[in-house]
């Protein structure tokens, strides 16, 4: 009995991992699959050459594919791990829910660190360096000088971070123990590392999501159509339409020898198709869109800027005055074992929502900002290096995004503590 006790487990333990890689696999290759279409929408088509460049940049590409999914995975994780929890409150004991476990959220956490590692320590900076690389001087010319030139790069790149975190431990803590620590490579040094990008992110988090809160209106009021009061549209068409003609009239009795002018009558004459444009898309918009979405969409944006203010300040407060309220490090309820909020599964969507909303916000923080405002990328006019370097910046705010929501107390931090070690330290959010 104990014998076929011991094969049962066994067989069921192996169905439970099949099942598991499985799900994995499958949500993976459906993000992986959204975020080809995304990038080849942005990616400049004038790079699709037939010749080694060609290869190079299709090898970029995937690596760059690769690293937005496992961006989008680490930021869909938080939602999808209260949805869980919820479902497997709500539906203990149904059938068809059964693979949806703890087992399975700790193991999407812990591939989501590994991948995340992956991504932002190896195949970046060698997607980066492959696209820039020539090949050493007198060497046969092609890929595998290429792949040669990018593999001594990214080992003098693995030296120079080494030798900084030396010095930098060195200076900060120099003890026998600490300067022992960094020869553990897998178990301490790289989630070290990781952690060490977790926080810069997290700074830049805190840098960009006030400033994106703030660009949420003037974003959204550019994309949507706004009401027409005490406005004739009409007469403002009529205006634009003769502007057009005016400038198109002194295009063509210009003389191509003028070519200032003649630049700077293009670019005004591309403003005023532009603006046309705009006034074409409100005159033929609804009642209810120009009425209704408008106000609707600005309310909602109000409400969700200052319950996200609101819990901050709160946290904040708490943090002030109860040492107590601290995040730390203590093992949870679990999955499924208790709820998000007093509020059930009202409480779990209004934390999803903040979470995406602070997501989008950072983002558009992000690119709101002086120095990143380059990075944006434009349809079918974006180079490869800029590609790779929004791809890097998206996974490192997406791996800080459930440090700050773990911090600043906009997610219920007990849930999802409770897990396997991997490589040394916990799965969790916060600290993968």
């Amino acid at each position: 009995m104990e014998g076929q006790d011991e094969v049962s487990a066994r067989e069921q333990h192996f169905h439970s991992q099949v099942r598991e890689s499985t799900i994995c696999f499958l949500l993976f290759a459906v993000l992986y699959i959204v975020s080809y279409f995304i990038i080849t929408r942005y990616k400049r088509k004038s790079d699709e050459q037939e010749d080694e460049d060609a290869i190079v940049n299709r090898i970029s590409l995937f690596l760059s594919t690769f690293t937005l999914a496992v961006s989008a995975g680490a930021v869909l994780l938080l939602p999808f791990s209260i949805i869980s929890n919820e479902i497997l409150l709500s539906f203990p004991q149904n059938y068809y829910i059964q693979w949806l476990n703890g087992s399975l959220i700790h193991g999407l956490w812990n591939l989501a660190s590994l991948f995340s590692n992956l991504c932002l320590f190896v195949l970046m900076p060698f997607a980066f360096f492959f696209l820039e690389s020539e090949g050493f001087a007198g060497l046969k010319r092609g890929i595998r000088a290429r792949i040669l030139e990018t593999l001594v790069m990214l080992i003098l790149l693995a030296l120079l971070i080494l030798g900084i975190v030396w010095v930098a431990l060195a200076l900060i803590d120099n003890d026998a123990a600490s300067m022992e620590s960094l020869y553990d490579l897998w178990d301490f040094y790289l989630p070290y590392l990781y952690s060490c990008i977790s926080l810069m992110g997290c700074l830049l988090l805190l840098l960009c999501t006030p400033v994106g809160l703030s660009r949420m209106f003037t974003v959204m009021g550019q994309l949507l159509v706004k009401p027409t009061i005490l406005e004739d549209l009409d007469e403002q068409i009529y205006i634009i339409t003769l502007e057009e003609e005016a400038i198109q009239r002194r295009l063509n009795g210009l003389s191509s020898s003028v070519e200032h002018n003649i630049t700077e009558l293009e670019q005004e004459l591309d403003n005023v198709k532009t603006l046309k444009t705009k006034l074409e898309r409100r005159k033929k918009a609804s009642a209810w869109e120009r009425n209704l979405v408008y106000p609707a969409v600005m309310v909602l944006l109000l409400i969700e800027t200052s319950i996200s203010v609101l819990l901050v300040a709160c946290n904040i407060l708490c943090l002030l005055v109860d040492e107590t309220a601290m995040p730390k490090g203590t093992r949870g309820p679990g999955i499924g074992n208790a709820s998000l909020s007093a509020f059930g599964f009202v409480g779990a969507a209004l934390e999803i929502i903040l979470i995406f909303y602070l997501m989008v916000s950072s983002v558009v923080g992000f690119y709101s900002l002086r120095f990143f405002g380059n990075f944006i990328p434009k349809k079918d006019d974006t180079t490869m290096t800029k590609i790779i370097g929004n791809c890097v910046s998206i996974l490192v705010l997406s791996s800080a995004l459930p440090v700050m929501s773990r911090t600043l107390a906009l997610m219920w931090p007990p849930l999802f503590i409770q897990g396997p070690q991997l490589s040394g330290m916990q799965a969790v959010p916060g600290r993968v």
